[in-house]
């Protein structure tokens, strides 16, 4: 029997069993954590008519040749609601960055007055922002998915321990119950995440 103190799924097991159910259970967290974490990113990249710097901060800039993120070359601020600033610490720089993000193709035009760089971001159409709703709501379905596809793979690797005896059938019950409330807590996180940026969107 493993004793140790483990964090897996957001719930907390003084031990598992064996290495094998141990690593099961890790796996359905990374694969978990993965598709959260990939479902946020592409919400902060969606534009809801307001200025967000999470559209421009990771954008790659060719930066004495190496690829540099704008991030890392000066400060984003938000002076207006609609408005990003980009203040080099190296002025020299602006034009590169200004290139950079034309190509990012982020749906923005900057605007390089030699010495920053504005973002202004138009208010959404109607129209647009009822497309960007249902994107939002595809991309929750998409994350469930592969939630449900990590439970199911979490249950598959249950049942041949339970097939191989390497524990008691009311162990691997009570890692049943556990993988099935952690997933309902992921599931209730993406619909209180896509419920918020819906209402970013939405929101004039």
């Amino acid at each position: 029997m493993i004793v140790r103190a483990k964090y897996y799924t957001g719930v907390y097991k003084m031990a598992y069993a064996t290495p094998q159910i141990e690593e099961l259970f890790m796996n359905f967290d990374f694969s978990c954590e993965k598709a959260l974490d990939y479902m946020k990113g592409e919400y902060n990249l969606m534009r809801a008519g307001r200025a967000n710097p999470k559209l421009v901060e990771n954008i790659k800039v060719d930066y004495y040749g190496a690829l540099t993120p704008i991030n890392q070359m000066g400060n984003i601020s938000i002076p207006e609601p609609r408005c990003l600033v980009i203040t080099l610490w190296d002025k020299s720089a602006l034009k590169d960055v200004e290139r950079a993000i034309l190509a990012a193709n982020i749906g923005v035009t900057p605007q390089n007055d030699g010495t920053v760089i504005r973002l202004t971001f138009p208010v959404l159409t109607e129209e647009r922002r009822k497309d960007l709703v249902k994107q939002v709501k595809k991309l929750a379905e998409d994350t469930k998915v592969v939630l449900r596809n990590a439970r199911r793979d979490a249950m598959d690797a249950l049942k041949k321990e339970k097939n191989a005896k390497t524990t008691s059938e009311d162990l691997i019950a009570n890692y049943e119950q556990e993988i099935d409330k952690a997933l309902a807590k992921q599931i209730e996180l993406v619909d209180k995440l896509s419920k918020e940026k819906e209402n970013d969107v939405m929101s004039v």
